[in-house]
């Protein structure tokens, strides 16, 4: 694939969802924004993410804990403080949450993101520090402290999240939704069979799949649809301002793996993806289907086993996105960028 040719149409399912669907993800207004805490590993797409949740006057950012994947657990604290300097948003708390996964050494991915996890552009020097207390912790902190309930939106390995059920289990009636980036329906971007997150630590994902809490997938099949391409890169450079040039930056470094890889004149923003669910809806289309965590195969370790067709007769535990308007997500990233002065 090559130049700026789309990946196909997206993953069709006939039928709608069963009755007993898990709850969609809850929406916030300006006037009563919906509480969010953001756990992630960044990572270039999860700067643009935090970035974008940061925009919305109908989301609340309670936190951002971080965890060791794109990089190392040091890196990832220290770039979602440089992201925080470069929005002007010091205020918002950040913790350092797990540095490997619950069971192994962790894997980094400096073929993708750089050593630093953000290289491509200069990002300014922190101007806050990350709070002394570990990120699921500060997790619960954030959530028994919320009038409303959470929604979490992890875009890195479900580390802290699945510690976070486990040390502080009052918590669960709590949340009100999980919506994550991670796993696929039909490829791997890691292995063939498994997405990067998921592979990092799929006990956590099968903990966290099997909890029984509402969870939207927001997966490789919609976010390999979320691409930006060159000119609208370039489109967003020239709004002006230090936000607009720093993405810019991030989203040509980023753009390297995917011509690489897939050959793709632009380059996806994976977990913006999860923001902009939250906030747009019909932009990503779900459904509820079944979906199993693999933590033993020898070559599909870290699958999300999704039962697209509904064949095991195992109910729904998450909406799957399956498809993305990704013109409007365009639109709405340069909306959110633009937005900084």
């Amino acid at each position: 694939m090559s130049g700026t040719a789309a990946p196909g149409p997206g993953i069709v399912l006939v039928g709608g969802d069963p009755p007993d669907a898990p709850p969609q993800p809850p929406r916030g207004t300006p006037d009563r924004p919906l509480p969010i805490v953001i756990d992630c590993d960044p990572g270039h797409d999860d700067a643009v993410a935090i970035l974008l949740a940061l925009s919305r006057p109908d989301l609340r950012v309670l936190g951002i804990s971080t965890v060791g994947g794109n990089a190392v657990l040091e890196s990832t604290t220290d770039t979602a403080l440089r992201v925080l300097a470069l929005a002007g948003r010091p205020d918002v708390e950040v913790a350092a949450g797990a540095a490997h996964p619950l069971h192994g050494p962790l894997h980094t991915a400096p073929h993708v993101h750089g050593e630093s996890g953000i290289e491509g552009t200069e990002m300014p020097r922190p101007v806050s520090a990350a709070i002394d207390e570990f990120g699921p912790h500060a997790m619960a902190r954030w959530i028994r402290a919320s009038a409303e309930r959470v929604v979490l939106v992890p875009t890195g390995p479900l580390t802290n999240v699945a510690l976070l059920l486990e040390e502080h289990p009052d918590v669960r009636e709590r949340i009100a939704h999980v919506c994550l980036m991670g796993g696929s329906v039909t490829e791997g971007n890691i292995t063939p069979a498994a997405e990067f997150n998921i592979w990092e630590d799929p006990e956590a994902a099968d903990a966290v799949f099997g909890s029984g809490l509402p969870i939207t997938m927001i997966g490789l099949d919609v976010t390999h649809r979320s691409i930006v391409w060159e000119r609208e890169r370039e489109r967003i450079a020239a709004g002006g301002g230090r936000v607009a040039v720093a993405v810019a930056g991030l989203l040509a470094y980023f753009q390297g793996f995917h011509e690489r890889t897939y050959g793709w004149a632009g380059t996806p923003i994976h977990d913006a993806v999860a923001i902009a669910h939250l906030v747009a809806p019909g932009l990503v289309r779900t459904a509820a289907l079944n979906v199993e965590i693999e933590t033993d195969g020898r070559w599909t370790r870290g699958r999300t086993v999704v039962d697209l067709r509904r064949v095991t007769g195992r109910p729904p535990n998450a909406h799957v996105g399956l498809d993305i308007d990704r013109e409007r997500f365009v639109a709405l990233l340069e909306e959110a960028i633009g937005s900084y002065a």
